[in-house]
């Protein structure tokens, strides 16, 4: 009978050898410190109430110890890296090299206890404590020596949390009185609520922003004076607001706007120059100071939304200075207010703007990888002109190159290259028939845009593309965005090719829609609403809906009907006709200061009528891949249970699309330590066809689709260096819709000991920014 040996790989060896060492020497950081002084490692707090909730005691602990100064040396898993590099590259003998650099800018210096005043730390979580309510708190503080390292411990004691009884508006015969009266219903302090010292500051600030709208500009918030009184009730105050009686009398008088001031050359150097009155341009209520003429004057009375006689509005001095920074033209926006000296109770309005250089080349060189294996390099030369017209105009004209390889596969050799250039000329307003204006801090656009590229894939085919495209751009608020394509055409063409290809298409019949002539045109519209720059949310979500209208109007005018053998052609080449609606959903769910739930839904659909039998391939849906369902390659997966025959021409890449999707993807994401963040996901779905096709059984949508959904799960890394995102997922599946029904869950076959098994199923994804 033999004996199986299990050996230890070396590797794992070397690995558990060297967290050991970096173990043992991290516990020896206190071997560094200053004689006599101790490693401080951090305080807690504990609050002693029977009366609060244990969340709401646990909530209040986390924050007091948020207030606590110093902060502990960082750490990662137990153990302070940055410490323990500062200790071993010892003291620097020059301020400069390789030890310098890691002492002061790696590593970080041992924080000592005699850095920790306990009794001030003591005075701010007694402060922090009755500004919430808990008044008459009392706080103790000690210390725990354990092996030259000390940590603090706070006990606090608070006193049942006193409520809001009653709250009292100014009552006096003042005009601003009676608006801040009107406005009460949105006022912050609400009676049953606990008295907060944050939230009467954050009142005051209200008030103060409802009479600026009101025209009050000199008023400020501490002109408002809070009367707390606590000597009545039960653990209750009453909050009287009043405005102080030293309120300087400009303070309590509105304004109005007198002269307005352009200044579109101010200089950030030479902000004291003369300008001579032969330099002046008077155009309605504005009066421009500008030497060269830069601007055509109809570009300050679009954005400045003040006019002469208006009366002040920090609405509209906002929206003003959004909409200058907005227009992409000025490094730097400055505005003043002055007391008028014509009329009394006005100010004059000074707009100071400093310009960004009219023109600029901009190059751009990426690097690239797919899920087809094709590695690749692109190169972009951009010349723009952000004053073309004199209206503040954006036009760009660039020219671009770009070649993609892959180095092993089944289409090695067959490189695909590519040139183009692009113009396009980019208006700050809307370009229409008939006036239309808009109150919004965002420059609404205009912009039309014009396009070719030549594509060549060598051993195989070449693609001409033109594209033009004229539409709007506007967004309604900061969570609010608007495009909308009034004409958008594309024409594809092919160019050389090759018998070698002609010969696959007859075995194959699927390569050949990549070398149709397509004639694509119609309006197309997206709309996008996100809160997700709202960080404090905890539930925050994203929404993309796109709507594709090709050839309606055209095909309804014409009656073309491909059933009936009436197609129409538009130089020789027939238009396409199709209605295609996409949405897409995200949710975010944050669980912890560093952790959170993403989900997305992505529905999908595209019908083709009229003058078209099938949407055009590049319209079609599809899915796999690394922003997709990762457990399968781009474009592998789907339609529906359709299997690639396996006598399918091994040349080329599977490619697959329809004209439905559903997905559904969720992922947990988390900080593990420094750069480093990692998630663990699942995803599902698939893609259909809505008519049956004979080449393709299973393909077709049914009532039995939801048994067609494919679900991969799978773990990854992602490397967060501030400017990019580097994501490396593993993934499996765990359904295939493409195994006979009741065989379809991969999971109950999984057998990672197989390398045949491995390489067809664990799924590698590398990948730049986060899928959804």
């Amino acid at each position: 009978m033999s004996r199986k040996h299990n050996h230890i790989n070396p590797f794992y060896i070397k690995c558990i050898a060297l967290l050991f060492l970096f173990f043992v020497v991290g516990c020896s950081n206190t071997k560094y410190l200053p004689e006599g002084d101790l490693l401080y490692t951090g305080g807690s707090v504990t609050i002693k109430d029977s009366i609060m909730k244990k969340k709401n005691r646990k909530a209040l602990e986390k924050e007091l110890e948020g207030l606590l100064r110093p902060k502990p040396n960082k750490q990662i898993f137990g153990l302070r890296p940055k410490l323990l590099i500062y200790n071993l590259a010892g003291e620097p003998k020059k301020d400069k090299g390789t030890r310098y650099w890691l002492r002061n800018k790696v590593g970080e210096p041992p924080v000592l206890f005699s850095q920790v005043d306990l009794d001030y730390n003591a005075s701010v979580l007694r402060n922090f404590t009755e500004n919430r309510g808990y008044f008459k708190t009392r706080v103790s503080a000690d210390s725990t020596v354990r092996n030259k390292r000390v940590t603090a411990e706070y006990i606090v004691t608070p006193r049942q949390q006193y409520i809001i009884k009653s709250v009292i508006f100014p009552d006096d015969s003042l005009k601003m009185s009676k608006i801040i009266a009107k406005s009460s219903r949105r006022s912050l302090l609400k009676v049953g609520a606990p008295y907060d010292l944050d939230v009467i500051k954050a009142e005051r600030e209200r008030i103060d922003a409802r009479l600026k709208e009101k025209g009050y500009f000199y008023f400020n918030p501490d002109y408002i004076l809070a009367k707390v009184d606590s000597s009545k009730g039960d653990h209750e105050v009453r909050i009287r607001l009043v405005i102080k009686d030293d309120t300087p009398v400009k303070a309590l008088t509105t304004y109005k706007i007198d002269k307005i001031f352009v200044y579109p050359n101010y200089s950030l150097t030479n902000d004291s120059a003369v300008y001579r009155k032969r330099n002046m341009t008077q155009y309605k209520d504005l009066t421009i100071i500008d030497t060269t003429e830069t601007f055509k004057p109809r570009i300050y009375d679009r954005t400045i939304y003040f006019k002469k006689g208006d009366v002040y509005n920090r609405k509209d001095h906002n929206l003003t200075l959004n909409r200058f920074v907005n227009l992409g033209t000025f490094s730097f926006v400055k505005n003043e207010f002055k007391p008028s000296d014509s009329i009394p109770n006005a100010l004059d309005s000074y707009y100071f703007l400093t310009l960004l250089p009219k023109k600029f080349i901009r190059v751009e060189v990426i690097g690239k990888t797919n899920s087809a294996s094709y590695t690749g390099t692109e190169l972009n030369l951009n010349w723009n002109n952000r004053n073309f017209l004199r209206g503040a105009e954006l036009f760009t004209a660039s020219i671009f190159g770009g070649a993609d390889f892959q180095l092993g596969g089944t289409n090695k050799g067959k490189n695909i290259y590519k040139l183009g250039g692009e113009v396009s000329l980019t208006w700050p307003r809307f370009i229409t028939p008939f006036n239309i204006e808009g109150n919004s801090e965002y420059v609404p656009r205009t912009k039309a845009t014009l396009r070719y590229e030549y594509q060549k894939r060598t051993q195989l085919y070449a693609l001409n593309s033109f594209n033009t495209s004229f539409g709007y751009m506007w967004k309604e608020n900061i969570r609010k965005e608007h495009q909308l394509n009034v004409i958008d055409v594309t024409y594809v063409s092919p160019n050389h090719v090759t018998p070698e290809y002609l010969e696959d298409i007859k075995t194959d019949p699927a390569l050949g829609k990549v070398i149709e002539k397509q004639l694509i045109f119609g309006p197309t519209y997206n709309y996008t609403y996100t809160n997700t720059m709202q960080k404090r949310k905890k539930n925050t979500i994203y929404f993309n809906g796109e709507l594709d209208l090709a050839g309606n109007l055209t095909g309804a005018i014409t009656g073309a009907n491909i059933k009936k053998n009436d197609t129409i052609k538009i130089f020789d080449v027939p238009f396409s006709q199709y209605v295609k609606i996409r949405s897409d959903f995200r949710h975010y769910l944050k669980l912890g200061k560093e952790s959170e739930l993403a989900s997305r839904l992505i529905v999908g659909a595209g019908f083709a009528y009229g003058n078209s039998r099938t949407l055009p391939a590049s319209k079609q849906f599809v899915v796999g891949g690394t922003n997709s369902i990762r457990a399968f390659r781009a474009r592998t997966l789907g339609p529906g249970s359709y299997v690639i025959p396996p006598n399918t021409n091994d040349n080329y890449t599977p490619d697959q699309s329809a004209d439905l999707k559903l997905e559904f993807n969720t992922e947990y994401r988390a900080k593990l330590f420094s750069i480093v963040r990692g998630a663990v996901f699942l995803d599902a779905g698939n893609i259909w066809l809505l008519h049956a096709d004979p080449n393709k059984p299973g393909a077709e949508i049914s009532k039995d689709f939801m048994k067609e959904i494919a679900i991969g799960a799978g773990a990854g890394l992602r490397f967060d260096l501030s400017f990019l995102v580097l994501r490396t997922d593993l993934a499996i599946p765990l359904r295939n819709p493409a195994l006979p029904d009741g065989q379809r869950w991969v999971i109950d076959n999984i057998n990672f000991g197989s390398s045949s098994w491995r390489k067809d199923n664990l799924i590698l994804n590398i990948a730049i920014g986060y899928p959804f």
